[in-house]
């Protein structure tokens, strides 16, 4: 029988609108759009680079909630609001996913505010990290 988790994390946002920060599926992972707001403290770092951070910190903790982590993640897609932010926030990303290679889809839409510079979403599958992997080079 299929298994359904739906993990929420307090956001008023969640409740607001009835979505899950994550809803797991089986094996499935689906992490909503995750902007860089700390969940303790409900404040948002103005700067890029913290806000990106945390970020991350906010998806990895609601990946943990259901047994992943960023290794099992397949696939991404990054929400910038400025697009001469991009080159700094996909560097963070860029060591955040060193190795793991996600499919990644990078795009600048106008965010539901001005204090969110950039937002990410994931899809992962629990046991990815474990998975044998091949490459293939297509430019070679």
């Amino acid at each position: 029988m299929t298994k359904i988790t739906k993990v929420k994390t307090g956001a008023k946002l969640e409740e607001l609108s009835s979505y899950s920060r994550i809803v797991a599926v089986d094996n499935w992972i689906y992490v909503s759009n995750t902007a860089g707001r700390d969940p303790q403290t409900r404040e948002m770092p103005e700067d890029l680079t913290a806000q990106t951070e945390q970020v991350f910190a906010n998806i990895e903790r609601a990946l943990g909630a259901v047994g992943a982590s960023l290794q099992d993640v397949i696939a991404t897609r990054v929400f910038i609001q400025d697009p001469k932010d991009t080159p700094a926030v996909m560097e963070i990303f860029g060591e955040k996913f060193r190795g793991v290679d996600p499919t990644t889809t990078v795009t600048n839409p106008p965010l539901a505010a001005a204090a969110y510079k950039v937002e990410i979403e994931v899809t992962a599958y629990k046991g990815a990290a474990q998975a044998e992997v091949t490459y293939v080079n297509l430019s070679v």
